[in-house]
């Protein structure tokens, strides 16, 4: 299980294919200039290449980047639906896991529950 991926961090899936060759700068240079996002947020921003077989996750931490990079050996992961001129896709950590699982995604029902409403 990912270590440090609490389910209170935005977690932001770039749409287009990504070059699996690049590395912290490359990526974090995607994620301010494509996604126009601050990647020092804490955030977590997700990466897959074109065959959907590799995934990176891109996240700041107190003192510096830090890439999760999955390989898989079968199959896929799968993307969730995007419109074309979608750039990112908003997720949840659970959602995430489900995608990293290889859990199809439309088979899985999440059943009600309560949610805290905090007032600032």
């Amino acid at each position: 299980m990912l270590n440090g991926l609490s389910a209170s961090s935005g977690y932001h899936l770039y749409a287009p294919s990504t070059d699996m060759r690049n590395g912290f700068n490359a990526l974090s240079g995607i994620v301010r200039n494509e996604l126009e996002r601050n990647p020092l947020s804490g955030e977590v921003f997700i990466f897959l290449n074109r065959r959907r077989t590799h995934i990176k996750l891109l996240v700041w931490e107190s003192s510096g980047y830090l890439i999760y990079y999955k390989r898989l050996e079968a199959g896929t992961f799968e993307l969730p639906k995007v419109t074309l001129n979608q750039k990112s896709i908003t997720l949840t950590r659970d959602k995430l896991m489900l995608i990293l699982e290889g859990i199809e995604l439309k088979s899985v029902k999440k059943r009600k529950r309560f949610l805290q409403q905090f007032i600032a």
